[in-house]
């Protein structure tokens, strides 16, 4: 009888961890990120696995410097950042390989080295503007960098603050232009300073507030993403996107599953979930994310902003290598002589 007992409190015991529902912590962006994931993504997800998932967002810095204050700790089980910063999380022992990655269905762009992490959309970096404010004061469509230093955006230019890559890359574009780069930041800060300043109604990392901002008439002209641009489109408001025609940055929104002791099976399994061809064609029709997977319709006319087909010929790769080992310092000095 005793010995029934026993077993049949094993069993209990057993059962117990099998049938509760476990917990799976994703850290990613605000904005249509946010809201696609939740509607979209993440309920099929929970259903099939048995699992709660708690999403924490915030742009690729605010993530990073999580996982950097909760070292040793981690609460974050799923890291999705803009690629640059992943460089860094990746060079910080953030990140673990991800376990069963079918990398046959994805472009070689979306792989990083030893499998720590993975592209799960691609974007370009570029001009949004109010097409309906453009036409009604007979503005040409802007073609360049240079035409954001044009008084008449005075006070009317959205730009995200360098802790955001649309930032970093504004800069990084000016530095360029002048005769600088990755390596010699000097002459993007004083273009920046001098020229581009004066436009400048906000530095504004938050992507709602950017929308607000555009709806409320105060921004006709924003240095943004084809996603974000693309998924603002979406809603009816008139704005469209534009590749300056000295390049746009990509930028590729990457994932990883986080570093820790017990790292959770879930983490690989939503990785995986997210570089699927299903939810790589519902993100691009929704948020205008360019696709990782090889499987997905590139001329759906939801892609029609994204970096695809003759688009991606305007892509420019940045230097990542150059841009992490400055990055703190730059940003430093961007609060000082920019951002004041």
């Amino acid at each position: 009888m005793l010995k029934s007992i026993g077993v049949a409190a094993s069993i209990v015991l057993l059962a117990g961890p099998a049938l509760a529902q476990s917990k799976l912590t994703v850290a990613a962006y605000g904005g249509v990120w946010d809201s696609h994931l939740r509607e979209r993504v993440f309920p099929e997800f929970e259903k099939k696995h048995n699992v709660k998932i708690d999403y924490v967002a915030g742009n690729s810095t605010d993530t990073l410097a999580k996982l950097q204050a909760q070292k040793g700790n981690q609460v974050i089980d799923v890291a999705i950042m803009d690629d640059g910063v992943m460089y860094q999380a990746i060079q910080l022992g953030f990140c673990n390989p991800i376990q069963g990655l079918d990398k046959s269905e994805l472009y070689p762009a979306a792989l990083f080295k030893d499998d720590k992490a993975v592209a799960v959309g691609q974007t370009g970096t570029g001009f949004m503007i109010n097409t309906k404010v453009f036409k009604e004061r007979g503005w040409a469509t802007p073609s360049s960098w240079d035409d954001l230093k044009d008084p008449k955006f005075k006070k009317q230019l959205v730009i995200p603050p360098i802790n955001n890559t649309y930032g970093l890359y504004t800069l990084m574009m000016y530095a360029r232009m002048n005769g600088g780069g990755e390596k010699n930041i000097d002459p993007g800060f004083k273009v920046m300073k001098e020229q581009i300043n004066p436009n400048v109604l906000v530095y504004e990392p938050s992507p709602g507030k950017m929308t607000e901002l555009f709806q409320s008439g105060q921004g006709t002209i924003a240095v943004w993403g084809t996603g974000r641009v693309q998924a603002f489109a979406n809603t009816g408001f008139p704005v469209d996107f534009i590749y300056p025609k000295e390049g746009a940055p990509i930028l590729l929104a990457s994932a990883c599953p986080v570093a820790k002791p017990s790292v959770n099976p879930l983490a690989h399994e939503m990785i995986k979930t997210l570089v699927s061809a299903p939810v790589q064609t519902g993100m691009a029709k929704e948020m205008g994310n360019g696709p990782v997977n090889t499987k997905v319709d590139v001329t759906m006319p939801e892609l029609r902003m994204a970096p695809v087909g003759e688009r991606a010929k305007l892509v420019i790769a940045p230097d990542w290598d150059a841009i992490n080992a400055k990055r703190d310092e730059w940003t430093k000095r961007w609060n000082r002589e920019v951002e004041r």
